[in-house]
């Protein structure tokens, strides 16, 4: 039984977002019973967060973080591989894939993962990574459980798919699906937008919306019932990256450290990649486009940039604090769009310029809460390669190239 119109009434009087049920007199049985479900599952206490905009942005003082450089990676890496062995082999290190993505930039309108990149063969982005993910279960002889994020949108298509291609040979009882959480997309009142007569306008909860994702999905006791300690979450579009590489997992374990972050040399100044830093004396990310001239201009010791180290989303977690940072309210970033939205006529409209809000969880929160944080160092061209764009920069066309330089046949 889902929610009643009546518990519906109350809810959004409870908001003051009465306006969703406008046209719900002229929806068919099937529609409404949608839009009751969809009000049910939206979290409207986030919409608070609008009046308090300003307190959210805030900045702390920005000093420089250092990385474990490839040079000490190299110097420890049978003691940081045993130790990573040790905890995989052990069930303590899970993997979490976001693919809620599609490939509209690619030119297709299926999943991302779906993508195609092989030349003589059908090499898809999802086969990519489940190659380098079965590289592990080869060296540490036990699978791993690898929890895949879709979204609403795309969860039937990925799961089919993927079933489809046997899991590209992985064991499907390692694999688990869930569904990311949307967030409701509000004017600048903080009101909430219909983009149809029965459906709010709804947008992802962010990549840090993945863990509050995972726990409503009910996956969080399969976690807890298996002893996973760890959660390597790293996204789709990187098809080079290693995941629950047993010496980054070992070197964060020696470490002590709450979260490893994975990151690269920058390859210019101003790339367009966020940098791991400390943020009032805690770990934290600087995006791109907050990294002022001084800060890119300031040197370490040894004369190197301070800040030359790019973040490429791939985290690993420890499960326990996550778990602490969901019962202390994750901080949300309330972002200015441009959100279609039907007007007072019931019409639908496409906005050229930003007319409101969405709201988002994002990773660099998760780690700007936790007190410490091993940044370490990866090789751009061993494990970057990221498919942003169709060609240039970031593209299927350098990440086609990038494969064939690690051996893989395309």
């Amino acid at each position: 039984m889902g929610m009643t119109l009546e518990q519906a009434k109350e809810k959004l009087a409870k908001y003051g977002q009465e306006q969703v049920l406008k046209y719900y007199e002229e929806l068919g049985e099937e529609q409404r019973r949608a839009l009751l479900d969809q009000i049910e599952a939206t979290d409207m206490s986030i919409l608070e967060k609008c009046r308090h905009r300003e307190e959210l942005v805030k900045k702390g003082v920005i000093t420089p973080l250092a990385a474990m450089e490839l040079s000490e990676i190299r110097e420890n890496f049978d003691s940081f591989t045993a130790t990573g062995l040790e905890a995989i082999r052990a069930g303590k290190v899970g993997a979490v894939l976001l693919a809620g993505g599609m490939g509209t930039r690619l030119g297709s309108d299926a999943p991302k993962g779906m993508y195609n990149v092989g030349i003589t063969r059908e090499l898809y982005i999802f086969q990519c990574l489940i190659n380098n993910l079965m590289d592990v279960v080869k060296q540490a002889g036990c699978w791993i459980h690898l929890f895949v994020m879709t979204s609403d949108k795309n969860r039937e298509a990925t799961e089919s798919f993927l079933r489809e291609h046997a899991f590209f040979g992985y064991n499907g009882e390692y694999v688990h699906f869930f569904k990311q959480e949307m967030a409701a997309a509000t004017d600048y009142e903080g009101k909430i937008y219909l983009e149809e007569k029965g459906k709010l306008s709804t947008s992802p909860n962010g990549n840090g919306g993945w863990f509050i994702s995972l726990q409503k999905s009910g996956l969080l006791e399969l976690v807890k019932s298996q002893g996973i300690q760890w959660l390597n979450v790293f996204a789709v579009d990187n098809v080079l990256q290693r995941i629950a590489d047993p010496c980054f997992v070992g070197a964060t374990i020696q470490k002590g450290c709450a979260v490893g972050a994975k990151v690269v040399r920058k390859n210019a100044p101003d790339e367009k990649v966020g940098v791991i830093c400390l943020e009032d004396g805690r770990p934290s990310i600087v995006e791109y486009y907050d990294l002022t001239k001084e800060l890119m201009e300031t040197r370490d010791e040894k004369g190197d940039p301070a800040y030359n180290f790019g973040v490429i989303l791939n985290y690993l977690f420890r499960e326990e604090d996550l778990e602490h940072m969901m019962a202390s309210n994750m901080p949300l970033h309330v972002v200015e769009k441009k959100i279609p939205y039907l007007d007072q006529d019931g019409n639908l409209v496409k906005p050229d310029a930003p007319n409101g809000y969405k709201f988002e969880n994002l990773v660099l929160d998760m780690i700007h809460q936790l007190d410490s944080c091993l940044p370490f160092e990866v090789e751009r061209s061993r494990e970057f390669a990221p498919i942003k764009n169709k060609t240039g920069i970031d593209s299927v066309e350098s990440a086609k190239a990038l494969l064939q330089k690690n051996g893989v046949i395309l």
